[in-house]
């Protein structure tokens, strides 16, 4: 069974950057689409970036420009680089594989990402 925990958020200023990690086990065969979500109070989970097998990329509006997802497949790894992180940025994060509106995968513990203005 696949499981994935997620790590590197943090309290952080606006304009700051973070780095979260998505470290994925449990199956050799996970070379698969992975994405970051994200959710915060009172808000529905949103899939903010996502990677295919062969690196191609999608951004939701609200990061492009200032998030980069990338992946380390030889780590079983995905990044989420988030560059000048707004207020708005404020959620917890969590990785998994889109499949639809759902996910292939069961959801690990996030990690939170607090941006003060």
């Amino acid at each position: 069974q696949v499981q994935l925990v997620e790590s590197g958020g943090g309290l952080v200023q606006a304009g700051d950057s973070l780095r979260l990690t998505c470290a994925v086990s449990g199956s050799d065969h996970w070379i698969v689409t992975m994405g970051w979500y994200r959710l915060a109070p009172g808000k529905q989970r949103e899939l903010v970036a996502s990677i295919g097998t062969t690196g191609g990329t999608n951004y939701a509006d609200s990061v492009k420009g200032r998030f980069t997802i990338y992946r380390d497949n030889a780590k079983n790894t995905v990044y989420l680089e988030m560059n000048s992180l707004k207020p708005e940025d404020t959620a917890r994060y969590y990785c998994n594989s889109p499949r639809g509106r759902t996910t292939w995968y069961s959801w690990g513990q996030g990690t939170q990402v607090t941006v003060s203005s």
